[in-house]
């Protein structure tokens, strides 16, 4: 029977993957967030505008502030 022992990379290197792989996933999910917040504030936007097409009024004057 043979046996293969697998051995843990030192514990430097094994620390050093963790925070790199942390950093990818973190920069992974902050383009994400800013891709879904571009994309929410175009459709305010496009909300806002079809609004004011309807009813006549800017968004000051919805608000009945100007």
């Amino acid at each position: 029977m043979t046996s293969t022992s697998l051995s843990l990379p030192a514990n430097s290197d094994y620390q050093w993957f963790q925070e790199t792989a942390a950093a990818q996933i973190r920069r992974e999910r902050l383009a994400k967030a800013e891709k879904l917040n571009g994309r929410v504030a175009m459709l305010g936007f496009l909300l806002a505008l079809v609004t004011e097409a309807l009813s006549g009024y800017g968004i000051l004057g919805q608000l009945h502030l100007g």
